[in-house]
């Protein structure tokens, strides 16, 4: 059996950015993932917003954190080689139940220790952003608001703790947790490994895996968003994150402009039940309605893709209450679990690795920081982002980055051989790391190319692929030779 200091269970970016933390440290670490790849799970369908704290309770861990991760955010996406960049947020009102509300939030964020904060008339606003409806009455605006790139970010986290020692377990789902000579033998269905600690990262999941040790404390019921993907023409609608605060109690419109020119609405608010992965007729069309009351020139036509995103909600079942802050919870030693970790998640993820970690090194004797650690990921080449001279001299060194494969997004044969070798094996390993099959095709062109250079490099025949994991083969049919 191999025996670790710590087990980080769970591949999304709170288990990724918890074991890159806890590499600075001097301890052995291993990453244990129920899927084939990280990236699988809550952490693959999000806004991408990197958010300022005005918007969470003074005084909680959850604020905190935030205020701290938005400030620093650049900083750590330039160590890791992801995209970022701070687009800055308006909050409008329509009336004045939401102007209030735009004005406690206000009040909020400058207690919390958010910067640069001002209300603005709706007018100001209007003229900022001219292709929002008439009539908007105030507008909160936070320039550090932010938008990052969710997938990268958690293969840049990983990727970091991978060059730096930690140990994969993939395709190795927990069915069991217990105490074991002062630490945790991990049975899963891949085999059984020991660790002096485990801190337990499985979003969804995360209150069952705890209770495999200990009594429950906190429970997780998922709640499912709609979200709708508009293309580049419709990427420079508006200039600013758009958070559309509702005269009336329920959840208003959010639109970004993403990173890569396309236009983001959503998300939609719906019970979790059904399918987690599929979009609701409901939701989309709420998103629809809200979209036509708040931007009503957006061309809707425009529309390439929908998503279905799902968010643990907690409920703490000793106190009988809803849960409002981040909760890391210990309920027996060297067992620690994040448990309903939800917006802002993305922005709080390596904040709480890094405000969680020295706990666990300091519990297990190992405080100290190790000085072989080194924080720096390097960007993966993405030719259409270089000079022209860089990727001339670029492509007559790899013939592979001037072979473009999906003609939407200008990905090259370079970039997703790339891909592959840092660990794709789906298809939408691929799309996530490289953005092929992310564009107005949505893989039409880009899709058998693809299949056949992963199927060429990983060694497997075409139909074994799977789409996104078990039970999404992408072919159907019998292998030759096969009746």
């Amino acid at each position: 059996m191999e025996r670790y200091d710590v087990a980080v269970l769970g591949g999304g970016l709170l288990g990724c950015f918890m074991a890159r933390e806890l590499r600075r440290h001097p301890l052995k670490v291993a990453l244990v993932e129920a899927r084939e790849d990280v990236c699988t799970g809550i952490s693959r369908a999000n806004t991408a917003i990197v958010y300022t704290g005005c918007d969470t309770k003074p005084g909680t861990l959850k604020t905190r954190l935030c205020v701290a991760a938005c400030k620093g955010f650049g900083d750590l996406c330039r160590e890791l080689g992801v995209p970022f960049a701070r687009r800055g947020s308006l909050m409008v009102s329509y009336g004045p139940n939401a102007d209030q509300t735009l004005q406690r939030k206000m009040i909020q964020g400058m207690e919390n220790g958010v910067e640069g904060l001002k209300l603005m008339s709706g007018r100001a606003a209007l003229e900022w952003e001219p292709g929002l409806a008439p009539g908007v009455s105030s507008a909160l605006y936070a320039p550090d608001t932010g938008v990052t790139d969710p997938w990268e970010l958690c293969y840049a986290a990983w990727e970091n703790a991978l060059a730096n020692g930690v140990t994969p377990w993939f395709n190795a789902p927990v069915t069991d947790l217990l105490p074991e000579h002062g630490g945790w033998r991990v049975v899963t269905l891949r085999g059984e490994l020991w660790a002096a600690a485990v801190v337990n990262c499985c979003g969804l999941h995360a209150d069952q895996v705890q209770e495999l040790a200990a009594p429950p404390t906190v429970r997780i019921t998922p709640e499912k968003a709609d979200y709708l993907i508009l293309d580049q023409g419709a990427g420079h609608y508006v200039n600013h994150v758009i958070f559309h605060e509702p005269e009336e109690k329920g959840k208003g419109l959010t639109m970004v402009p993403t990173l890569d020119g396309k236009l983001l609405l959503g998300p939609s608010e719906q019970p979790g039940v059904g399918s987690l992965s599929a979009t609701t007729e409901a939701g989309l069309a709420k998103l629809r309605q809200l979209a036509a009351q708040v931007a009503p020139e957006l061309d809707l036509e425009l529309t390439i893709r929908s998503f279905a995103g799902v968010r643990p909600k907690p409920y703490n079942v000793v106190r009988a209450q809803s849960i409002h802050d981040f909760t890391v919870t210990n309920p027996a030693r060297g067992l620690w679990s994040l448990i309903g970790i939800k917006t802002p998640g993305l922005t709080c993820a390596q904040a709480l690795g890094a405000w969680l970690a020295p706990q666990v090194a300091d519990q297990l004797g190992k405080g100290e920081l190790d000085s072989t650690f080194r924080p720096e990921r390097k960007a993966p080449v993405r030719p259409r982002e270089l000079t022209r001279e860089a990727r001339a001299a670029l492509v007559a060194r790899d013939p592979a980055y001037g072979r473009i494969l999906c003609r939407c997004g200008g990905i090259t044969e370079g970039e997703v051989r790339d891909a592959i070798r840092r660990g794709a094996v789906t298809l939408d390993g691929v799309k996530r790391r490289t953005g092929a099959g992310l564009g107005r095709c949505q893989g039409a062109f880009c899709g058998d190319r693809i299949m056949a250079l992963m199927a060429r490099m990983l060694g497997v025949p075409p139909e074994d692929l799977q789409k996104d994991g078990p039970g999404s083969r992408l072919l159907t049919g019998g292998r030759h030779g096969e009746g």
